[in-house]
């Protein structure tokens, strides 16, 4: 980190308000796999976050030198994560966006469509799994090395399913904001970083 704090010497308010966005707008766009988007995805939303207007698709595309078709893909990309949304503006007639600002409101809808996603298909599949693992436990006609192999998968999915039952209800309480309850937004100390 030192080499970032380096490149800030020297320099007048202006130019250092600019490097500080390109620095974040850098590490935003290098951090947005996690999210399932590009590098080039993430540099469009960091551009969206340090903005203080909306924006539309032809300055977006101005500004990052990239085609209207692909601007259009990577915006429609990052309202699917709900990370940038449209909005409305009295007067204009071509569409605007703006990032979602609130990481904290973002991490809920996120990771809480993630896991339910998870969870639910996990859960599904089990119940069907078990299902058909308890016919051949109960078959008195398949051989006990085939039976003991069904117990030892369905113990095993037992496992899982109390995994996911709890993955659910963490989901529940993303979700909802109540994890906050839990792990205050407020309890977060700036001398912690």
């Amino acid at each position: 980190m030192d080499s970032n704090q380096d490149q800030f010497n020297n320099t007048d308010g202006l130019e250092k308000v600019d490097q500080v966005e390109n620095m974040m707008i850098n590490t935003i766009s290098e951090t947005m796999d996690l999210y399932g988007v590009t590098p080039s995805v993430g540099r469009l939303y960091g551009i969206l976050y340090f903005k203080q207007r909306p924006m539309t698709l032809d300055e977006m595309k101005d500004e990052l030198g990239m085609s209207k078709p692909s601007m259009s893909t990577s915006i429609r990309k990052l309202q699917d994560i709900n990370i940038v949304k449209k909005v409305w503006q009295k007067g204009t007639k071509k569409d605007l966006f703006v990032a979602e600002k609130n990481f904290f409101n973002y991490f809920s809808r996120f990771f809480g469509m993630k896991w339910e996603r998870e969870s639910i298909m996990y859960l599904e599949s089990i119940q069907i799994a078990q299902k058909q693992l308890n016919e051949v436990i109960d078959n008195n006609d398949d051989d006990e090395a085939l039976q003991a192999r069904a117990r030892q998968d369905y113990e095993q999915l037992e496992n899982a399913k109390r995994y996911y039952k709890w993955m659910d209800k963490l989901t529940r309480l993303t979700k909802s904001g109540e994890i906050f309850n839990y792990i205050p937004i407020d309890d977060i100390d700036e001398d912690d970083s």
